[in-house]
């Protein structure tokens, strides 16, 4: 494993175990060349996958990518970092286990969100506005009445 600050790729594993409820392992390393220290985590990849955005373009799905993405829609929201690994680990193994190495960029975006729905309602309309591209206050007024049914039917009866 190359050191990330000085480039030697002769690095020393100080510690393993496992993380993430046994999903991945957790390395500290050491760099004899610097004295630098860092982690880095091993994960199982059954199959390497690739993403095919709408306009055709194709890029290697990238977890990390994935995770900040969610990382930000769940900015400042109270949900704890162990269940935001679960759901990004959940995420990757039921896309791993479509059993096709090409993915529909759509078919991702809707499995974040049916994730982010499950644990965080702000975060999943945070992560809508910019998956679905929304361009103006209405559009977010349509999308949460569409999230409460029951309240948009009180207005119309109301109204």
């Amino acid at each position: 494993m190359r050191c990330p600050f000085c480039g030697n790729i002769e690095t020393q594993v100080k510690d393993s175990r496992p993380a993430e409820e046994h999903v991945s392992i957790r390395r500290r390393r050491f760099c004899p060349g610097c004295g630098g220290r860092f982690t880095t985590y091993e994960r199982v990849q059954l199959r390497d996958l690739v993403v095919v955005k709408s306009n055709g373009r194709r890029e290697d799905f990238d977890r990390d990518k994935l995770e900040r993405s969610i990382r930000i829609a769940l900015q400042k929201r109270p949900v704890e970092p162990e269940r935001v690994e679960q759901m990004i680990s959940g995420i990757v193994r039921r896309l791993e286990s479509m059993g096709e190495t090409d993915i529909p960029s759509k078919t991702v975006g809707e499995i974040v969100m049916e994730s982010l729905a499950r644990i965080d309602t702000v975060a999943y309309v945070r992560f809508a506005s910019v998956y679905k591209n929304f361009q103006a206050a209405d559009d977010f007024d349509k999308f949460v009445s569409e999230l409460r049914p029951d309240a948009a039917a009180e207005d119309k009866q109301g109204a």
